[in-house]
């Protein structure tokens, strides 16, 4: 997991915008033209937010926000909206994320949950792998018994390009702990999240 300092740099902002001004030209267009003129510089600034999560590590983005709690009851936050970039094309897909958890002695501040997703889901990713890499840190840094993620998500690679299936959403889970070895505790989890 992330726990140290982030080693990605921060993105070279300038050069970035050299090399959207070169592919607009690439592609046709006059990267001179009044609507292109600031293009470069925009997508820039975007792909630096948008790949943000490269430059972010778990401890800070949980920030000490662990809680003691007497419970060891499922902790359950649905409906999590996320926004990344499909490595395979750079180009976005989006839905939500749902975390479940049984805590050990203490709980996140449910703000955190939403940041962890978001941390994950700024980068250039696969569902797939995201879907993991945030159970994973749930885990971790709840000390939980066990953790569940579902993710509902729409990819704009299969909407508005090859195989253009404008409807199509993919669904992934990691379950870790408890929530894999308890087929009570699973179902339990699944009720609440489509519930």
């Amino acid at each position: 997991m992330n726990k140290k300092a982030p080693t990605a740099p921060l993105p070279d902002e300038k050069r970035i915008a050299s090399l959207v001004k070169e592919l607009i030209s690439l592609l046709g267009e006059d990267p001179s033209r009044e609507g292109l003129v600031k293009t470069p510089e925009r997508v820039a600034k975007s792909l630096a937010f948008l790949t943000r999560g490269y430059r972010q590590n778990l401890r800070k983005v949980v920030n000490g926000a662990k809680f003691a709690s007497g419970t060891n009851h499922m902790v359950v936050l649905r409906d999590i909206e996320l926004y990344s970039l499909c490595e395979h094309h750079m180009l976005p897909f989006y839905g939500s994320c749902s975390i479940g958890y049984i805590s050990r002695g203490k709980v996140l501040g449910v703000s955190k949950l939403a940041r962890i997703v978001d941390m994950f889901a700024r980068r250039l990713q696969i569902q797939e792998r995201m879907t993991e890499q945030i159970a994973n840190a749930v885990m971790e840094e709840a000390g939980a018994e066990g953790v569940g993620v579902v993710i509902n998500a729409r990819h704009l690679c299969m909407m508005m390009r090859g195989v253009e299936k404008k409807n199509s959403q993919m669904t992934t889970s990691a379950v870790l702990g408890s929530f894999r070895s308890d087929e009570k505790v699973r179902q339990e989890f699944l009720s609440l999240v489509h519930g």
